[in-house]
């Protein structure tokens, strides 16, 4: 996956109550990359996440998926 990281972020699992962010900020070479993101419906929240974790296919999706029919907007069932 290319750096910088894309925009837009799905969760594979509720991180803070919510699985569609965007990306703040990012920074850090190597290894020690990082990315800020926000949910969508919260702006002011915002999470650290490694590069590498964000990368890692099975945690996170770039791009915003749709999320199952049991799961509205704010990511809560």
């Amino acid at each position: 996956m290319r750096w910088p990281p894309n925009q837009a972020w799905t969760s594979a699992s509720r991180r803070v109550g919510y699985r569609h962010f965007e990306v703040k900020q990012f920074g850090g070479k190597g290894k020690k990359r990082w990315v800020e993101l926000f949910p969508v419906n919260k702006k002011e929240l915002l999470i650290k996440v490694s590069w590498d974790e964000l990368k890692t296919c099975t945690k996170w999706s770039s791009g915003w998926l749709q999320l199952p029919k049991d799961e509205d907007f704010s990511g809560e069932t």
